[in-house]
């Protein structure tokens, strides 16, 4: 005959005692919790959207139409919207829908930045996504709409953008600078066919330095990252292989960064 032990069943009827009494108690406090009782900070997302471009970087700015810094040339971004998202990245790939007209193949968190100067409104809290995406993707969205545009990434360090978003972009070039060294992510930012010297250019032009044609076509071949179309393009004289991302190319880390 197995011996009670006593001690081991008090305990756990107590335990299941108080775990009720916890959950009765929270389920009161979350019945007469009214949030509007306490101030909030406004809650915003933004995003840095990069695109390659007669062979230059650009960034997308839009011009703001309304109070604060009605006229300045800023991100696009927006307010959370409680009935239509359900988490932040809902958020920005909402607002740049609206804004581009399609959907970043490739997008990421960058930081979050709260503070009471950042915005005139009051206390402020952005979430900051950087994404890259192909030019031909929303050329013609954005061409038709007035108060958007694409800006080199030389030109937006010479502009006063609306609140802090010259700092958000300089955040987000750094980010991709690291991100070319150990990935294939700037590829995103190319057509969805491109060739071998258009992929090594975007990564020179993100890290600010020249890379060794060999070693840079090596490092992709081995990888296994592309996808070659079997179509050719005339590039200086010479037909050059045109290629397409694989989808897990995103994910892909490679083991050493780049080396000039």
């Amino acid at each position: 005959m197995t011996k009670f032990d006593f001690p081991t069943f008090r305990s756990k009827i107590e335990t299941s005692f108080f775990n009720k009494a916890d959950t009765m108690n929270e389920q009161h406090f979350l019945a007469s919790y009214n949030r509007r009782d306490f101030l909030s900070p406004l809650i915003t997302v933004d995003a840095v959207l990069f695109t390659y471009h007669e062979e230059m970087l650009k960034v997308l700015v839009v011009k703001r139409g309304d109070h604060p810094e009605k006229g300045k040339w800023g991100l696009p971004g927006g307010f959370v919207d409680e009935a239509k998202d359900s988490c932040l990245e809902e958020t920005v790939l909402r607002k740049l829908k609206e804004k581009t007209g399609v959907t970043p193949p490739y997008i990421e968190q960058l930081c979050a930045v709260g503070n009471s100067q950042r915005d005139a409104r009051g206390w402020s809290v952005t979430v900051c996504y950087t994404a890259l995406i192909a030019h031909q993707a929303c050329e013609t969205h954005i061409e038709s709409v007035d108060s958007v545009m694409w800006l080199p990434i030389e030109d937006v360090a010479q502009k006063t953008l609306a609140f802090d978003h010259n700092e958000l972009v300089d955040q987000a070039r750094e980010r991709l600078k690291q991100k070319s060294l150990y990935s294939i992510v700037p590829g995103f930012a190319l057509p969805e066919v491109f060739t071998l010297p258009e992929l090594q250019h975007v990564h020179e032009i993100l890290i600010g330095k020249a890379i060794q044609k060999k070693s840079f076509r090596r490092r992709i071949e081995q990888a296994d990252l592309l996808i070659d179309t079997g179509e050719k393009r005339a590039e200086r004289g010479r037909p050059a292989s045109l290629y397409r991302l694989k989808e897990a190319s995103a994910d892909y880390r490679f083991i050493r960064n780049l080396e000039f």
